[in-house]
């Protein structure tokens, strides 16, 4: 298994893993690599350190037990990273948490804030698709919504 450091032409890094560089090859050649922030496919492969897991010397870790709702970007990435990536990281961990607690309503997303708004539906976190005249026309009515870009790879379930 290869796992190689990538970055999209907008500066995103990213992580990918492939059974071998004929397999990264053959996958980027038909378009099928893709940044996770912005679906870019022109991919670039940067310099990365081997990684050498003998499997000796490490302590398993423990599962988690208790997890902050909302994680500091120096948890998601290391410390070292520049502060950019750390950003990135913080982002999508964000959406992740944002994905994994609400009900997707898709393109009702503005008539269900409204039903929700104005007590015809129970309370609940949502998301959906609106345009930004919708947007627009909800906030007006004093309907809190925020609009978040969310990466296309956070949109299907992840392998």
């Amino acid at each position: 298994m290869k796992v190689l450091d990538l970055q999209c032409r907008q500066g995103h890094s990213f992580e990918g893993w492939f059974g071998s560089q004929d397999d990264y090859d053959a996958q980027r050649a038909q378009g099928l690599v893709t940044c996770p922030m912005c679906n870019d496919s022109e991919i670039t492969k940067m310099l990365s350190a081997p990684r050498l897991n003998l499997g000796h010397g490490t302590t398993p870790l423990k599962p988690a037990t208790d997890v902050p709702a909302v994680v500091p970007a120096a948890e998601v990435a290391p410390a070292d990273a520049s502060p950019v990536v750390q950003m990135q990281a913080a982002l999508m961990h964000m959406v992740r948490h944002v994905m994994a607690n609400t009900e997707d309503v898709g393109n009702k997303f503005a008539e269900e804030a409204r039903k929700i708004h104005y007590g015809e539906r129970e309370e609940r976190n949502i998301r959906g698709q609106a345009t930004r005249e919708e947007t627009e026309a909800l906030l007006d009515e004093g309907i809190d919504v925020l609009p978040l870009p969310v990466p296309d790879a956070l949109k299907e379930p992840l392998q």
